[in-house]
């Protein structure tokens, strides 16, 4: 059986039709997503950086939310490990899907990071980002052959790194997720009225209607 991508179980989680219409598209990594990955591997030198020159990268927040946000981040126990970690960018192969692993942390056992470049949550991570960070853990712990029960997200257009337990509810995610995109083999049901849809690129291609704010306002 094939190892699904960490990509394709994020997309699922999202929309199991996002899912199918992706995998038959010609994926590029746009350039703003690469350069605000990069800032994950800069964090030394970013919490120091003039005003001037924090303004001319691609942040989400202001410069002095984002030093706020780092050195609130410069706290967590393994800060000098998330901030020049062993490994960077490592592909990893799992039992059941496979992916790149941002960062990977010294420890016994290793502990991955996951580096998105969105807006977070006001607390937590969303579902089919944490769905993604399992993936991430599960893969690695098979190539380590040790249980891994926690991980890092990382979101540093906006500075925020933080600290994920890989919860049961969490792991039960991820199998659902899994079992889902295995079986995907046509276009499933369409989502209706949601605003996930709104905000998907697939959205032409699958063809559902939105609503627009004069339908709900009911105008």
């Amino acid at each position: 059986m094939s190892k699904i991508p960490f990509s394709d179980l994020e997309a699922a989680t999202y929309c199991p039709r996002k899912l199918y219409y992706r995998r038959t598209d010609d994926i590029t990594v746009p350039d703003t997503v690469t350069e605000r990955r990069e800032l994950a591997y800069q964090y030394d030198r970013l919490i120091d950086a003039p005003t001037s020159e924090l303004a001319d990268l691609p942040l989400e927040v202001s410069p002095d939310r984002f030093r706020e946000n780092l050195e609130r981040a410069t706290h967590l126990e393994d800060w000098e490990t998330l901030a020049d970690p062993s490994e960077r960018d490592r592909l990893v192969e799992g039992k059941d899907c496979r992916g790149i692993v941002h960062k990977v942390l010294d420890g016994d056992p290793p502990v991955p990071s996951m580096i998105f470049t969105g807006t977070p949550p006001e607390t937590g991570i969303w579902e089919p980002q944490s769905v993604r960070v399992i993936a991430a853990a599960k893969a690695l712990s098979w190539e380590y052959e040790r249980m891994i029960e926690r991980a890092f997200v990382e979101y540093p257009a906006h500075g925020i790194v933080r600290k994920i337990a890989l919860s049961t509810r969490r792991k039960a995610a991820y199998r659902r997720v899994l079992r889902t995109a295995r079986a995907i083999d046509g276009p499933p049901p369409r989502l209706t009225n949601t605003s996930k849809c709104d905000a998907c690129e697939y959205r032409t291609e699958c063809g559902v209607k939105t609503r627009t704010l004069r339908s709900l306002l009911g105008g």
